[in-house]
């Protein structure tokens, strides 16, 4: 993004004498969602994969070797009266059943590789039981090739499964280890629940040190779990259920991940309460409404739903005589964890959801009133009901994207619903998370500063990824077996966090140069989306009515681009499309079309949804600017820019034809059905400064605390005037984040790459100068005199 115009004269000048509204006390949080590996082969420090055979019918991620033996997964079946397959318990129904003659050894390279460090203690069990008899001797190592650097022994076998327990110590480091049970013996042995967990962990809840103290780091003021689409589920089946993941650890039902693995739920709820707590963090829990990705549950049918979210908030907050209350006091914490928001789905929207939010919501706000309830705002659409305290509203784009949207809040309505940001975050054109995307979220984040009595709560999203299975393109923190690094947006969050005041400042910058909107210019398409239309009469032209490209479908369409499983064909004036599939769409034009006319008629035919006409469409990429007319679910109608999108609710009828007018320039988008102007974007109300700033007061300490970030390319020398100040002390520190191109990047081989530095500033009087680094992020705090 280049400046318009050379450097200038830029000043901030804060109003400290005339303070404005409350900061929010919850403003950033992080949100933590079981992906990448997020918490299994992550945050939860089980070394051991498929420790309870619940991953797989096979030996999945365990490695079998004997001469004279086999070893099979086997499932519960109690109905072979002379070998029945007894579980560990009615709960984890799968286990190992190994059946040798001989020299045996099971071993498991946990998460690519195991880390053990030299004279910790970890802690290792097994179950065993063995069905008629099994006689001989059986060890626990960790070992790396043949250095064996701990064993135990493992003796006890009956009829009846038990528990063997043992401390090993790594007489070596290694970040490659692994497990292996090993033994010579004759008969049958079942194996369940193979475990080696390090007993240096962090917090009460347990999770692996390193990353628990990233996470502090981040001084979170509050917690969102535990999900994201994994609330949902691809299918109701797969959907959350908390009340299968408390308790004993070896009775919590697995459940697969809809990103790509077996969850153990090692960290269940009670965990996720606890790390709130750890973190001194309010709990913010995600619940379904039931709606999963493929399917719904009718309203006649969510009485289940709205009973496991009473039970929920009871098992939180109700005390130890309550039926909840007391399974958590069994679970060891007697006392309340204060649960306080509770979001009823997530990226859900349409009908199904609103009905059954209202159902959720207001069975939950009569029993529990203290409740603060998130409803998601999707698309623009929410449930109208006055039972919730906030809308969900998500953001991933661009650094440009971010940057040109930082006074996004500053005109929304006041004293209407609060805004609850609940994942954010730079995931394209920024690298594998470079400087560059930490400077768009910063730009950002001093709007939802300045605008925090509207925007209550924001989390960055993701927040984990383990390096070997990465399911997000850009995640906050990134990890393997041993070592982890923050992009270079962690440290914006860490400093925006550990620099909040109490109340808000009036700021302003003049002077400051103008950012570019990125271009934008292409052809036009036509779309579906689960449903089936038709289209005809179709023209572009220039604003003066120079034809560009018109098409009466009497012949084929060869010269048009199609994406998607669509079915198109051209038959009397007609182009139709006859498949269901999702986003079927067919392009065609030059992509240095910038400033055109767009005409045809359409209609739906059958399905879900209604069409959608793209625009500035560049060949072989797939960008989503378009006019979505009746889409999810014939509900809205969305007008979707390079910068932004805006909906409203708007449905179509089946088989009627409409007439669709699209007027396209650089600065707007305008929309019109059947002659009259129905929806319409502009780019000309987004921010254009290069400067971004917010100012906030510390009431506790009396500071002074300034945020400015420098999107532009060149260093910036800026005058920040602070009226009605008084004394102040003669020099201000100031934590600076930059580096010496906005491409750089951290790695786990170098993790500080682009970290946060110390300066001092001098203060004159009233005002300082100072030069801001291209591409930076400044806080100052001034303190009294």
């Amino acid at each position: 993004m280049a400046m318009t115009a050379a450097a200038q004269k830029t000043t901030i000048t804060i109003d400290v004498n005339k303070p404005l509204h409350a900061v929010s006390p919850t403003l950033f949080g992080i949100f933590l969602e079981d992906i990448n590996l997020s918490v299994d082969g992550g945050l939860y420090p089980e070394l051991v994969r498929n420790r309870s055979f619940e991953d797989a019918d096979s030996l999945c991620f365990w490695q079998f070797r004997s001469l004279q033996g086999e070893a099979k997964v086997r499932k519960a079946d109690l109905s072979n009266a002379k070998n029945p397959a007894v579980p560990l318990n009615a709960r984890n129904r799968q286990f190992l059943n190994v059946d040798v003659q001989g020299d045996f050894t099971l071993s498991n390279d946990g998460y690519w590789g195991m880390n053990v460090e030299k004279g910790e203690k970890y802690d290792f069990s097994i179950a065993l039981r063995t069905p008629n008899s099994y006689q001989g001797n059986m060890k626990a190592k960790i070992v790396v090739g043949d250095n064996v650097l701990a064993e135990t022994d493992i003796s006890d076998v009956t009829g009846h499964w038990k528990y063997t327990k043992a401390t090993l110590i790594p007489t070596e480091a290694s970040t490659n280890a692994q497990l292996v049970i090993e033994g010579n013996g004759k008969g049958e042995v079942c194996m369940d629940m193979i475990s080696l967990i390090p007993q240096k962990r962090w917090g009460k809840s347990g999770v692996r040190k390193d990353l628990g103290e990233a996470l502090d780091n981040l001084h979170p003021t509050f917690l969102r779990f535990p999900g994201g689409c994994w609330v949902e589920g691809e299918v109701i089946s797969q959907r959350y259920q908390w009340k299968n993941t408390i308790g004993n650890i070896d009775s919590r039902i697995p459940l697969w991940n809809i990103w790509g693995y077996t969850a153990t739920h090692g960290i269940g709820y009670h965990e996720y309460l606890q790390l709130a707590e750890d973190l001194g963090a309010e709990p913010l829990f995600c619940i379904n409404a039931g709606v999963s990705h493929k399917e719904t549950i009718p309203s006649d049918e969510i009485d289940q739903w709205i009973q496991d979210a009473l039970d929920a908030i009871e098992y939180a907050n109700g005390p130890v005589t309550s039926v909840w209350g007391a399974a958590r006091a069994r679970n060891g914490h007697p006392a309340p964890f204060n649960l306080k928001y509770i979001e009823v789905g997530n990226e859900n929207f349409g009908s199904v959801y609103f009905k059954n939010f209202e159902l959720i919501a207001n069975a939950i706000k009569t029993r529990f009133p203290e409740m603060q309830i998130i409803s998601n705002d999707w698309s623009g659409s929410h449930p109208s009901t006055p039972s919730h305290a906030m809308i969900d509203e998500h953001y991933y784009n661009t650094p440009d994207w971010f940057i040109l949207n930082a006074n996004k809040y500053d005109n929304r309505k006041r004293g209407g619903e609060k805004v609850f940001i609940g994942e954010y975050a730079v995931t394209s054109q920024c690298g594998k998370g470079n400087l560059r995307g930490a400077i768009g979220e910063a730009a950002f984040m001093t709007g939802l500063e300045r605008n925090s009595d509207v925007v209550a709560m924001a989390a960055y999203a993701p927040l984990f990824c383990n390096v070997e299975h990465q399911r997000w393109p850009i995640n906050l923190i990134n990890y393997d077996n041993h070592r982890w690094y923050g992009l270079p947006s962690y440290y914006v969050q860490q400093m925006f966090a550990e620099n909040q005041g109490t109340v808000t400042l009036p700021v302003s910058v003049t002077g400051s140069p103008l950012v570019d909107i990125p271009s934008s210019s292409g052809g036009i398409g036509l779309g579906t989306w689960n449903n089936t239309a038709e289209f005809k009469d179709l023209k572009v032209t220039t604003p003066k009515g120079k034809v560009l490209y018109q098409n009466n479908f009497s012949s084929g369409i060869d010269d048009w681009e199609m994406q998607g499983d669509g079915e198109w064909n051209v038959s009397n004036g007609v182009l139709s499309q006859n498949s269901l599939a999702a986003e079927v769409t067919a392009f065609v034009g030059n992509d240095n079309w910038r400033e055109y006319v767009v005409t045809l008629k359409a209609r739906k035919l059958s399905g879900e949804n209604g069409f959608q006409i793209y625009f500035h469409h560049q060949k072989g990429e797939n960008n989503r600017t378009r006019w979505d007319i009746g889409g999810y679910s014939n509900s809205i109608s969305q007008m979707q820019t390079i910068m932004d999108s805006h909906s409203i609710n708007y449905s179509i009828e089946p088989g009627r034809w409409y007439n669709i007018r699209l007027e396209v320039s650089p600065l707007t988008v305008k929309g019109y059905i059947d002659g009259k102007l129905v929806q319409q974007a502009s780019l000309t109300d987004i921010n254009r400064k290069t400067v971004c700033a917010s100012a906030q007061k510390d009431e506790k300490s009396g500071d002074i605390i300034v945020k400015v970030v420098n999107t532009g390319n060149k260093d910036l020398t800026t005058k920040v005037l602070l009226n009605g100040i008084g004394k102040v002390a003669d020099l201000a520190e100031a934590t600076v984040l930059s580096s010496g191109s906005s491409l750089d990047e951290n790695s786990l081989d170098a993790p500080t790459k682009v970290v946060p530095h110390k300066e001092q500033v001098r203060i004159n009087g009233n005002h300082l100068v100072h030069k801001f680094p291209a591409n930076s992020v400044t806080v100052f705090r001034i303190s009294k005199k």
